[in-house]
């Protein structure tokens, strides 16, 4: 029996006076600077010396080292404060942009030069080289995305929780709007590229600013009194614990969550919607740079179309759909709307390519967002 009247145990508190715009901020930050870069570095990665596979590799960088560094900050932010975790991915991702603009004005020089008809011609440069390192530090670096989400868990009541659920996924969707539609605007000015990277260094440490010095830490605060009212029975030393018996384990492992049922099933339609989606985001900029001649702008005001469609379709859309049809129906639906925009995207014609096939890939929102729910 633990004599002492003041508990040693830790609670993690929710502090519900915290601001949310702060946290908000940095969420839109995060989506705003991959809606930047998506509609140039294509641009940037053929001037070089690149062709569609070194463009796909380089695209792929951010993900694959997020694969890496997300968990383990995840972790991170247990042991030492999301604070702390958020500002280190922050600053991480503000250096990689410094070392996205360092390698647009390096010299051109070769290293490897491939003519194959199996890889295709293509000569690894010295930019390419170093673009492909700033998108692995952005990707080591990027999770401040799934840390934000945690702590506003931390500071968020279980009754407001939807609500202020609801509007981080606002603050992500205006990234994915504004993030191309500024690439689009800004890189047909006289600077080209150049200006796009020089207002995501400047967002970037605007964000850095907001969680130095405006976004509170979570913390674990001790118990200072004690839990159970003192009664007769605690004066005596004769009061009667109540026991229970934990049955679930102190550490879930991989193993035991692929045992949950229809686990893998939903893993593996996850794994390939995801595979096509981003098939998409990869070769999409390719096809508009070589079949439909599109620039920078046109490249970016597109994807800014799409984003915008997303907000709808996971606003009006979704909610009128889900009160008229069941969950199979819109399920299935979705995944041919999938399937059927990717057919439409072949046209050459900017209103067949935009409105239709755009408004079917939102589509695939339905899907994701029912398996959800599965």
């Amino acid at each position: 029996m633990n004599d002492n009247p003041k508990s040693t145990l830790n609670l993690q508190v929710s502090n519900t006076k915290t601001s949310l715009y702060p946290i908000l901020s940095i969420n839109f930050v995060g989506t705003l600077g991959f809606g930047i870069v998506l509609p140039f570095l294509v641009f940037l990665v053929t001037r070089y010396g690149g062709d569609a596979l070194i463009y796909g590799i380089i695209g792929a960088a951010y993900s694959a080292f997020q694969l890496i560094g997300a968990p383990i900050l995840g972790r991170w932010s247990d042991y030492f404060g999301r604070r702390k975790i958020l500002l280190l991915s922050q600053l991480g991702t503000l250096l990689s942009w410094l070392i996205f603009l360092i390698a647009m004005y390096l010299p051109l020089n070769t290293f490897i030069d491939v003519n194959s008809d199996v890889w295709g011609k293509f000569n690894i440069t010295l930019p390419l080289i170093v673009l492909f390192c700033a998108r692995a530090l952005d990707g080591l670096t990027g999770g401040n995305i799934s840390v934000a989400n945690a702590y506003l868990a931390d500071i968020t009541e279980e009754s407001k929780r939807s609500k202020n659920f609801g509007k981080m996924a606002i603050s992500s969707n205006l990234g994915y709007i504004v993030g191309p539609a500024l690439a689009g605007l800004l890189g047909a000015t006289a600077m080209g590229e150049t200006l796009p990277v020089l207002v995501a260094i400047l967002i970037s440490v605007i964000a850095s600013g907001l969680i130095f010095f405006q976004l509170p830490e979570t913390k674990s605060k001790p118990i200072e009194k004690d839990p159970k009212p003192t009664g007769i029975r605690n004066i005596l030393g004769h009061d009667q614990k109540e026991c229970y018996q934990i049955e679930c384990k102190e550490k879930i492992t991989v193993k035991d969550i692929l045992q949950m049922k229809d686990i893998r099933f939903l893993l593996g339609i996850y794994f390939l919607v995801f595979l096509g989606f981003n098939f998409f985001y990869i070769a999409f900029p390719i096809h508009a740079v070589q079949a439909l001649d599109w620039d920078l702008s046109q490249t970016g005001y597109f994807f800014s179309v799409l984003s915008i469609m997303m907000v709808v379709v996971q606003g009006p859309v979704l909610g009128f759909a889900s009160k008229k049809w069941k969950d199979p129906i819109l399920v299935i639906s979705g995944s041919f709307a999938l399937a059927l925009s990717f057919v439409f995207y072949v046209s050459a014609d900017p209103f067949v390519s935009i409105i239709i096939s755009s408004a079917l890939m939102r589509s695939i929102i339905v899907f994701i967002f029912f398996l959800q729910l599965c």
